[in-house]
């Protein structure tokens, strides 16, 4: 795609302009039966504009090709600017001189043969099917390639440019005896040859046989565990919390925090556009991404920004400008948002109390004063025995369940955009029968 010529159309019509262009390639392969059953291949290439005139800026998106591509920006940023309000606030970045290195591409898994790829996807599923033979049948089994090229350039001399490759592993089984169990897993790299096809199985395999004979807890405050799965789930109501459009618009309980003792002195997130599955050199408006010390041994040390409410409340951007693809305007969003490993292991069988391996309806969640009653799936581990329990509610308050951390473990874990170790948590109120 001829970049320059396309910048030189709108340059015509705007002075002060942004342009996005994202390629991506999607594989998609799916098993049953330790049999392919399915594969999709899917490409698009899509450009997006942003463009300030008269202080108002508008948004516009094709996935024309690149004789039409200008005109169709145009028509619609056009069609749309007379009824957009005056925002002195919207602009752009200016020049950068350098980006972090990063290696994210893995042209080497790209050129992969399809059978070697499969054999990863059927290394799982055959993992899965052999662990036990309570272990009846598996669901959603797939793999997924893709392929990501974005580039940015603006008015004000950004030329940013990078790719990455992602790969997703994923599936379900179900387990049967007395009753019935299930459990989805996932995990995600780089390059191809990070993916662990059978460990990734057996792992999925062990936590629903695991699940089988579940009771309910009795109702009462437990000590436990959350999970690396359960504890992202916690991080991601948090990070909520943390972003400067939610200090804007006055969503959070952490405004005024900054440099206070908010949470357990054992906590350290980090926000870091170098990590989780959104890595990349730069942010969605073409700022180098770095590393953000959100909280350090307890203490909130910042709130995320992009660059529109970075200059609505006079900060400077931390590279947590996001897109979710070409359709929308970035936003301010974390980016990979992480609590820093401890040097605990928490999965020591000698722990007594309760283990929350899966919470469910984090959406249902407050997440301004941090309110929270979820569904929960663990264990209860009483002298040496594990007892799956499932249908409990865990409620409480988000704020307090992080100062209440005793222990942080080891085993950091990124599911998505956020990553996150065990953590060993007191007072878990638990309604069961």
């Amino acid at each position: 795609m001829d970049i320059e010529r396309i910048e030189k159309g709108i340059k015509a019509a705007f002075g002060n302009y942004e342009l996005f262009f994202l390629k991506e390639r999607l594989k998609k392969y799916e098993s049953r039966n330790t049999e392919l059953c399915g594969a999709e291949v899917k490409e698009e290439i899509g450009i997006a504009l942003r463009a300030v005139k008269d202080g108002r800026m508008v948004f516009s998106y094709t996935f024309d090709d690149e004789e039409r591509a200008v005109a169709s920006l145009l028509d619609n940023a056009t069609a749309i600017l007379p009824f957009l309000e005056e925002d002195r606030d919207r602009g752009f970045p200016g020049l950068f001189t350098a980006y972090p290195e990063m290696n994210i591409y893995d042209g080497e898994g790209l050129a992969t043969d399809d059978a070697a790829k499969t054999t990863v996807l059927m290394d799982m599923e055959r993992a899965i099917l052999n662990f036990d033979p309570r272990i009846k049948t598996t669901r959603n089994c797939e793999l997924q390639e893709a392929e990501i090229e974005a580039t940015i350039v603006n008015s004000l001399g950004i030329r940013a440019s990078a790719r990455k490759t992602l790969y997703t592993l994923m599936a379900m089984c179900v387990a049967k005896d007395t009753d019935e169990a299930s459990w989805f897993d996932w995990s995600w790299a780089h390059s191809l040859r990070e993916l662990d096809g059978a460990g990734l199985g057996a792992d999925i395999a062990r936590m629903a046989v695991s699940l089988l004979s579940s009771t309910q807890l009795d109702t009462g405050i437990y000590e436990g565990i959350l999970t690396p799965q359960a504890s992202c789930d916690i991080l991601d109501l948090l990070s909520e919390s943390v972003l400067s459009e939610n200090l804007y618009k006055k969503k959070t309980r952490l405004a005024d925090k900054v440099g206070t003792r908010c949470f357990s002195p054992l906590l350290s997130i980090t926000d870091s556009g170098l990590a989780g599955v959104e890595s990349f050199p730069f942010d969605g408006e073409g700022v180098p991404s770095r590393e953000n010390h959100v909280v350090k041994e307890g203490y909130f040390e910042t709130f995320l920004y992009d660059g529109y409410y970075g200059r609505k409340l006079g900060k400077p951007s931390t590279a947590n400008s996001v897109r979710s693809g070409v359709k929308d305007p970035p936003q301010c969003a974390p980016r990979g948002f992480f609590i820093e490993k401890g040097k605990e292991d928490l999965n020591d069988s000698a722990f007594e109390g309760v283990v929350i391996a899966e919470l469910m309806g984090t959406h249902t969640a407050n997440p301004i004063t941090g309110d929270f009653s979820l569904g929960a799936t663990g264990y209860l581990r009483r002298n040496g025995t594990a007892t799956p329990f499932t249908g409990v509610i865990l409620s409480g308050n988000l704020f307090d369940l992080l100062r209440s951390i005793k222990g942080v473990g080891s085993d950091l874990k990124f599911y998505g955009s956020h990553g996150s170790p065990s953590l060993h948590v007191d007072g878990l109120r638990i309604s069961g029968r």
